[in-house]
């Protein structure tokens, strides 16, 4: 029997003789190699080489005998028989004409490429591992920088053990599979030297959201098992898929992980592979260019339909990779289908809030959307597990594949270390479990048995929080909600909940504000940057300089690039759908809250009717500021090329000011029209509803702000405590505003939308303007579900009385 198969020979449909990993590299080695995706060269000792070790049905009775009694929700009881069978499997060692075959092929290998030992991966590939249906992600062993035939013969039978590691035999019997239908085969791979280089995994989807046009590429410094077992913080990239061919540059956002480690190979003879410390310089640089995280993102895509064809339905795919320090080369080293989100159409939004709040006691990565509660378990090797009960918090370092019986049964789980594409936060999303990597030191902050609540509900940033919050769940599908002609959109402020409020369905953002971004993913007033001269106060300057340290010769493009993200997360995310994007509308006394901003903000009486929008951005004393804003409007339209974001202009009080706002917009590259831009104006004034058609000939579309409108329709400061009770969008004054300003614009020929809050909590708002004839209306995403139920009725009761009489 032949016990050998290169990876050439080998397609997915070999998955029962070669497992799943090795069926699939096999297939991308024949299909995907020949369109340029590198992959190394190698072998794989087949599954058959596995039933002819267990051929003997005594011994292999015995196995599975001991398997069959077992409880595998009793943790010591696992950690002994799966010891008990791997050792007895190592001491039978590998039939004669096994080693044979496995040292033949090495010796060919060596012979191809041209080398005397040949370094080599050693994975096991399991024949029920990374199906659609389960993941098995880290449940056999890796063996690396193995050299020679000695070495090669033990990882061989050390990963043919390793079918019977504890975390193994559980996710067996928790997914249902037979431990008799499953085997096991070895995959044999020229080791990339990204000891040298850098290396890490790809997810062709948002794995927090399930968002499908975007992948999320993670990388770190050194071999790659570092990051897929979440010894460290790696950098991550978020990339957009369909503007991968298009676009100059469509990464979106990119964030620097600490990666205070590497994986090397060891310079000791006992032992392939040692830790070693990043230098300082290195964990504050990216571990990829840009041009190489456009490269892998590519190839992921092409891995995603290539995948996605071959199944017959949407298959988003996990990858890992790695770069070759010595040639600089990229390389695709595995490719499973991922697990956790499986369809292609988001039909339900599940939402989690936290009723109360209390002292945030850690800081870290969220993984998924949930939120749990418990007692803390500090847990710093397996023997702690022991102690470990139902609905803890697992707090550690970082999750070993060992712990996953354990990990289903937690309430929570955070680590020190890790990322979002780590082993934690895959099988947390797996198990359904909230988690929080990356924290740096929960181990020492938290204490055993501590109550606390880990919030992953609020965007990327995961909380761990003081005692036991309370929560509520709200799960809405949408697979009946009606379609309506009005446009229903949502307002977005905080890029990290884009992905998650762009599975709803909605026409695109009605309203993304610019200043939000500004405070909370720039903090810096754009001035200080540009004049870092004017700031006196030492603090603040020292602060200036820890936040840009990595902008030292151009601090002005610190503002840039981080504004310029923001927006992209959330244009990106909604792509191709419309994203209109405010500019700034910070008043006066917001403005002078962010870092360096009391230098250059005037004192006002009043900044709700003061120095704010479109007349700052011509004046003297902040048009600088805005040519920031549009060079980041720019960099995001035209280098990552999201032309759906159109431009508003908020609190244009005249014609006039329109048109200095537009004069300066074209100073700035930005040119109404051109590469289909389009600048719509806020009407949330008195003088723009009166003066529509003025503003029509200047601006593309409005959108009606109802709390300025209503404001200054009502002549009521929405900020005075004093007279807030006669505050109210419903008030007649201030619907015939809006009857008026619909009015004019329908005539003019020009979309009118609104995003204030009014139809968002008053449902008889959202009936009155559709009766009106409004075009779209923008809503928090709360809101979504139950007016676009309205807007429907209304529209139908419209189309009804439009109906002619039988």
């Amino acid at each position: 029997m032949n016990y050998i198969k290169k990876f050439s020979d080998i397609r997915l449909s070999d998955i029962s003789l070669v497992g799943g990993k090795n069926a699939s590299l096999g297939e991308m080695y024949q299909s995907l190699k020949p369109r340029g995706i590198n992959l190394p060269e190698g072998f794989v000792v087949t599954a058959d080489a596995f039933s002819k070790l267990l051929e003997d049905r005594f011994f292999a009775d015995g196995i599975y005998q001991k398997l069959e009694n077992l409880d595998p929700n009793k943790v010591s009881d696992l950690q002994r028989v799966g010891k008990e069978i791997r050792e007895e499997i190592i001491l039978r060692g590998l039939p004669h004409e096994i080693g044979t075959s496995i040292r033949n092929a090495y010796s060919e290998l060596c012979h191809f490429l041209g080398e005397n030992l040949v370094d080599v991966a050693v994975r096991s590939s399991a024949t029920a591992e990374d199906l659609p249906e389960a993941s098995f992600a880290g449940q056999q062993e890796t063996f690396l920088n193995v050299r020679g035939e000695e070495a090669l013969i033990e990882a061989s039978l050390r990963c043919f053990s390793s079918l019977f590691t504890d975390r193994a035999i559980s996710y067996r019997a928790a997914k249902g599979f037979d431990h008799r239908q499953v085997r096991l085969s070895v995959g044999i791979q020229k080791m990339v030297r990204s000891d040298m280089a850098s290396s890490g995994v790809i997810f062709t989807l948002d794995t927090e959201t399930g968002a499908n046009n975007v992948i999320v590429v993670t990388s770190s410094w050194g071999l790659g098992e570092y990051v897929v077992g979440g010894r460290v913080d790696p950098d991550e990239f978020l990339v957009s898929k369909p503007l991968l061919n298009s676009a100059p540059c469509p990464i979106l956002r990119k964030k620097l992980g600490s990666k205070k480690n590497r994986l090397i190979y060891s310079k000791k003879s006992t032992h392939p592979t040692e830790d070693e410390e990043v230098l300082e310089t290195d964990q504050k640089r990216f571990s990829l260019s840009d041009e190489e995280i456009l490269e892998l993102s590519r190839w992921a895509r092409e891995i995603e339909e290539f995948y996605s064809a071959y199944h017959k339905k949407y298959t988003p795919m996990d990858i890992e990779w790695a770069k070759d320090g010595p040639s600089g080369e990229l390389y695709i080293l595995q490719a499973r289908p991922e697990t956790v989100h499986k369809s292609e159409v988001t039909t339900s939004f599940e939402e989690m809030k936290l009723k109360q709040r209390s002292k945030i006691l850690l800081r870290g990565s969220a993984v998924g959307h949930k939120i749990g509660s418990g007692k803390v378990k500090i847990v710093q090797d397996i023997e702690d597990l022991k102690n470990f009960s139902q609905g803890d918090i697992l707090v550690t370092e970082m999750t070993d594949p060992d712990w996953e019986p354990v990990m289903k049964k937690a309430s929570a789980i955070v680590t020190d270390k890790g990322g979002r594409t780590c082993h934690a936060a895959i099988v947390s999303r797996e198990h359904g479990v909230p988690c929080i990597v990356g924290t740096g030191n929960a181990t020492l902050t938290l204490k055993d048995r501590q109550l606390v609540t880990v919030v992953c509900s609020e965007g990327d940033e995961g909380m761990v929080m003081e005692g036991e919050l309370e929560f509520e769940t709200q799960k809405i599908s949408w697979v009946d909600l009606p379609k309506t002609k009005t446009q229903i959109m949502v307002n977005v402020g905080n890029p990290a909940e884009a992905l998650k409020f762009s599975q709803l369905p909605v026409d695109g953002v009605g309203l993304a504000r610019m200043e939000f971004i500004i405070a909370e993913h720039v903090k810096i007033h754009p001035m200080a940057l540009l004049h870092p001269e004017k700031i006196i106060d030492q603090k603040t300057q020292e602060v200036l300089r820890k936040i840009t340290w990595n902008y030292c010769n151009s601090p002005e493009k610190f503002f840039i690039d981080k504004l310029a993200e923001g927006v992209s997360v959330i244009a990106g995310a909604f792509f191709p759908r419309p994203v209109i994007v405010r500019m700034s509308d910070f008043k006066t006394n917001e403005y002078s809250h962010l870092i360096g901003g009391e230098a250059f903000e005037p004192k006002e009486e009043n900044p709700m009717i003061g120095f704010r929008g479109a007349v700052r951005y011509y004046s003297e004393a902040y048009k600088e500021g805005f040519r920031l804003e549009c060079e980041s409007i720019r960099k995001v339209r035209e280098y990552m090329g999201l032309r759906n974001v159109k431009i508003m202009i908020p609190f244009c009080r005249t014609a006039k000011e329109g048109e200095l706002v537009i004069q300066e917009l074209e100073k700035n590259g930005l040119i109404q029209g051109k590469n289909d831009l389009e600048v719509y104006v806020m009407c949330e004034l008195p003088s723009n509803v009166l003066e529509l058609k003025s503003f029509a000939n200047i601006f593309d579309g409005f959108s009606i702000g109802s709390n300025d409108l209503t404001q200054m329709t009502l002549g009521v400061d929405r900020d005075s405590e004093l007279i807030k009770h006669l505050f109210d969008e419903r008030d007649p004054a201030s619907l015939k505003m809006l009857e008026l300003a619909i009015k004019e614009a329908l005539t003019c020929r020009r979309p009118i939308g609104i995003c204030g809050q009014a139809p968002s909590d008053y449902p008889e708002m959202a009936a009155f303007l559709v009766k009106q004839g409004i075009n779209s209306i923008s809503l928090s995403p709360d809101s979504v579900f139950k007016v676009k139920k309205i807007v429907s009725g209304v529209e139908g009761e419209l189309s009804a009385e439009m109906r002619p009489e039988c």
